[in-house]
């Protein structure tokens, strides 16, 4: 098992693909490692599921810390082809949290499930000794629809192109420069603030809804580039298909801070937890409207490459594996001990 962030490939496979419970018929797909979500059929119906922890930041303030935490549970939803429809959330919270701050995260978090039409239907919700922040709770999402709109994960075909909005290092980049200014003092200060602008890009679930509704059934895969970056969820696209995606680099959109911020980090961008960027499989027939709709939402968006028989990942003429190994994790936690340790010194 890898030190921090989501498990390996091989830990997987080993402890948990054999152990799933019952065998039930009407899981139409269940755990597969790299996929979003997992699909029910309901007499007909596709239900798709998908679960993740619940994020609480404090140090954005309680109301973009809400919005942050429940577009990421989310967006893996979102990325099925079907528009979330429902959710449930459990709280572990840390006792530190007073009543008047869980009121206005939770104020937030519905007010954007309601503009998502996103309705809350069960959770749990306490206050325990040992808990602390970030890792406060999980959710559950739900999306209901026909099953012939399912955008399934292992969808990318040859002839495909591959799409790829926003670009490397967005959630790292937006995040790490927010949460640790500090740490950042060297940096220009026009550099930090386009850097810092990077977290109100990590909402993925409105850009996927609106691939969704432009592609129709040319969507043939979507996945959004969370842990282990766009390098990650490329591999993870290709691996679930049986494909090749080749990728030429500087067709990706690069966001405004992100290359100097990760330089002054020492990690790789395209590595890099990025939530908010997609990697989208599209039949060509369908691919001008789909970047069309995203131009109109403002998401900037690049055709990086196209889908061809073989397997693995190919940028720019070299092969390149999944890195198994978010560096942003590292970066985090050295900064969050660096701002302890200064915080100490203060005192």
């Amino acid at each position: 098992m890898t030190d921090l962030g989501k498990v390996d490939r091989e830990f997987f496979d080993e402890y948990i693909y054999p152990r799933l419970g019952a065998a039930r018929d009407d899981v139409a797909l269940g755990p597969t490692h790299g996929v979003d979500f997992g699909l029910l059929d309901i007499g007909g119906t596709a239900v798709a599921i998908a679960t993740d922890p619940v994020s609480v930041l404090p140090a954005l303030g309680f109301e973009r810390a809400g919005r942050f935490a429940i577009d990421i549970v989310l967006s893996d939803i979102a990325v099925s082809g079907l528009d979330p429809s429902h959710l449930a959330v459990s709280f572990t919270l840390p006792p530190e949290m007073t009543d008047d701050q869980f009121a206005e995260l939770w104020e937030a978090m519905h007010d954007e499930a309601d503009d998502l039409g996103v309705s809350i239907v069960t959770g749990h919700t306490a206050r325990y000794a040992g808990c602390s922040y970030p890792w406060v709770g999980g959710a559950t999402a739900l999306a209901v629809g026909d099953h012939d709109d399912v955008v399934r994960p292992d969808g990318a075909r040859p002839g495909d192109d591959v799409l790829v909005t926003k670009g490397p290092g967005v959630e790292a980049t937006g995040l790490l420069t927010t949460l640790f200014p500090d740490a950042f003092a060297d940096l220009d200060a026009d550099v930090l603030a386009a850097a810092q602008a990077r977290l109100d890009e990590t909402d993925a679930v409105r850009d996927a809804m609106t691939v969704s509704a432009a592609g129709g059934r040319g969507v043939h895969a979507m996945h959004d580039a969370t842990e282990c970056g766009v390098h990650g969820a490329l591999n993870e696209i290709a691996e679930s298909a049986g494909v090749q995606l080749e990728i030429d680099e500087s067709s990706v959109p690069l966001r405004p801070g992100v290359r100097e911020t990760c330089e002054y980090l020492g990690i790789d961008p395209w590595r890099s937890t990025t939530a908010g960027s997609l990697v989208v499989a599209t039949d060509p027939s369908v691919t001008d409207d789909v970047v069309a709709a995203l131009d109109a939402r403002g998401t900037p968006v690049g055709v990086a490459g196209t889908v061809v028989a073989g397997e693995g990942v190919v940028v720019d003429g070299e092969r390149i594996e999944h890195p198994d190994v978010d560096p942003s994790w590292a970066a985090y936690e050295r900064l969050a001990r660096e701002a302890e340790s200064s915080a100490t010194d203060a005192e």
